[in-house]
This record gives C-alpha cells, sequence and structure tokens, in this order.
C-alpha cells in the first residue's frame, strides 16, 4: 500500500535542503583548494584529506527565501571522491513558513553530486509537520529524495508510519510505502524530543 501525501511542500523542502548540503560542499572543495589542510592542532581520527570545523553558511535567495546551513565539521576523501559533513543543520526560511533539516551526517558524491543524509535525520515545518527517518537519499540527476528505511510523519494530529519513502520533486509527488499504520485526528502523542530538536 503507498500513501500519497500533499506533495508540493515536502519535496519542496527535501530538494532545498539537499540543494543547500551540496552547496556547503562546493564551498568546502573551493576553500580547500585555496590552501586549507587537515588541521594538525589535534591528533587525525580520520584519513581525510582536508578538514574544516565549525561549517556555517548563510544566503538570501531572490525570491525572499532565507536558509543557514551548519556543520560541526566538514571532510573530503579525494581519492573516494566524497565529502562529509557531521552533525547538520539546515534552516530554511521562506516568506510564509520556515523549516530544519537536522542529521547525525551527510555524504556527498562529488562526481554525481548524489547525497546520503544519515542518523536522526528530522525534517521539521512550522506548519506543524515532522518527519523522521533514519537515511535520506538524494539522486541529484533524477532530482528524487527517498529512503527504504522507516518514517514516521508527523502533522496535525495524525501520525503516519510506513518503509519507506519516494519523493520525486519535478513531479511534486511524495509517497510513504511499506505496510503503513497511521493515527488521525484525536489525540495523538506529540513527536518524540530527539538530539536533533536540541541542535
Amino acid at each position: 500500500m503507498v500513501l500519497k501525501l500533499h506533495t508540493q511542500r515536502l519535496s519542496r523542502i527535501i530538494f532545498v535542503g539537499i540543494t543547500l548540503f551540496v552547496v556547503v560542499v562546493v564551498g568546502v572543495l573551493m576553500v580547500r583548494g585555496r590552501g586549507a589542510q587537515v588541521d594538525s592542532g589535534e591528533p587525525v581520527a580520520t584519513k581525510a584529506d582536508y578538514r574544516i570545523k565549525e561549517v556555517s553558511l548563510q544566503e538570501e535567495m531572490k525570491d525572499g527565501v532565507r536558509w543557514e546551513l551548519e556543520a560541526d565539521q566538514a571532510e573530503t576523501y579525494e581519492q573516494a571522491g566524497k565529502t562529509i559533513l557531521r552533525k547538520v543543520r539546515i534552516r530554511i526560511q521562506e516568506p510564509e513558513r520556515s523549516w530544519s533539516v537536522t542529521s547525525d551526517e551527510g555524504e556527498m558524491i562529488q562526481a554525481t553530486k548524489d547525497v546520503v543524509l544519515r542518523g536522526n535525520v528530522v525534517l521539521v515545518s512550522s506548519e506543524g509537520m515532522r518527519l523522521e527517518t533514519t537515511r535520506l537519499r538524494w539522486d541529484a540527476d533524477n532530482r528524487r529524495a527517498w529512503t527504504d528505511d522507516p518514517v514516521t510523519l508527523y502533522q496535525k494530529g495524525a501520525v503516519v508510519r510506513g518503509k519507506g519513502l519516494n519523493a520525486r520533486v519535478a513531479d511534486r509527488h511524495t509517497e510513504i510505502k511499506g505496510r503503513i499504520q497511521a493515527t488521525l485526528g484525536g489525540k495523538t502523542p506529540a513527536p518524540p524530543a530527539t538530539a536533533a530538536d536540541s541542535r
């Protein structure tokens, strides 16, 4: 069974969030190209070619949308062709609403711009929608976000749980897949507080 959701907003925020992640990764690569090296002030715990701590980018776009992306750390692995951000926090302010997306880690494949957000992936809108999963993938060529992991969506007194999500931005179409459990109306528990909420 596939549950179809009002998808214009969800697809757009997934697209904007992933696009911001790609912008940060490209920014990290540009800074790296200007001579940033692995921080030698402490023992190196990874084999990253480059590491930048406390990444923070913000921009206001022509359509009035403002965004901010923060990460505790960015690491580039040239041979593997990927960049990893740790403790990712994205905030998007549209004229009518705001969004936040958090995850423990984000990874971008440099050649394709495909992205994977991993660990406590939480998307929250100012309109009361909250989406939780453990992994969210982005296929840049097809402008598609998806996961095969369990998904929970909280919105206006409803809780929907499924196994997987498929969002196609161009089609403005989002589906929660698998065996669906839904609690509609009435008293539903508030979404659980997570570590992502305190970031």
